[in-house]
């Protein structure tokens, strides 16, 4: 019904945000990651914002859920789509990851990172993963496919090439080619498998 709401954040907590469009006070549930992006000074006429919307409806009422980015607001209807996995769920998750770590997460089959949500078990995260993994990864660019992130996953060579082939799979993973190569600086990668040197970023990129 609505794409997104724009207008002046009235009012504002970890978990909700009201948004003020045209004299409606619009109450939203927001994840961390949107509260962390959002002003944090309420009522000021400076203090003007623009949330994407999913509304649930179900049997117990209607809520609305605000997102920061087009991405999360994907990634919330994405989970949706699990069996066993709610709003409540989701916002969990988004609350604990941004849209990249979390299909970073799913990508690379990190169930571990999943399951540190709030009410997220293991094998909800396995689900989660099961479910999620191939759609994450068709949504890759033609060029950066998952024959690129096996490619670097498995193959070996000089440090030169270890390095970029690392870069190429955190790039088809979301991260940016900056962030790439901060995450690799000071790993010994001679010494390591390409395996090795992106779980090594990872760890670097999840904190």
């Amino acid at each position: 019904m609505f794409y997104y709401i724009a207008g002046k954040l009235a009012h504002l907590t970890p978990t909700t945000a009201v948004v003020d469009a045209g004299g409606v006070g619009y109450k939203m549930t927001i994840s961390q990651n949107t509260f962390e992006t959002l002003p944090r000074a309420t009522g000021d006429l400076l203090s003007v914002t623009k949330l994407y919307t999913y509304m649930s409806v179900r049997e117990d009422g209607v809520e609305l859920y605000g997102f920061a980015s087009e991405a999360e607001l994907s990634s919330f209807k994405m989970l949706l789509g699990v069996s066993g996995v709610g709003p409540k769920a989701a916002i969990s998750i988004l609350s604990l990851l941004t849209p990249e770590k979390f299909a970073l997460a799913v990508c690379t089959d990190d169930k571990k990172t999943i399951a540190k949500a709030s009410g997220i078990g293991p094998k909800t995260a396995a689900r989660i993963i099961l479910e999620l993994q191939d759609k994450l990864l068709k949504q890759a660019p033609p060029e950066q496919t998952q024959a690129t992130i096996s490619t670097a996953m498995t193959s070996s060579g000089t440090s030169k090439g270890k390095l970029s082939e690392a870069q190429d799979a955190l790039g088809v993973l979301g991260y940016s080619r900056s962030e790439a190569l901060s995450a690799l600086q000071g790993l010994d990668v001679s010494a390591m498998e390409i395996e090795d040197i992106i779980r090594a970023a990872l760890k670097k990129l999840m904190k």
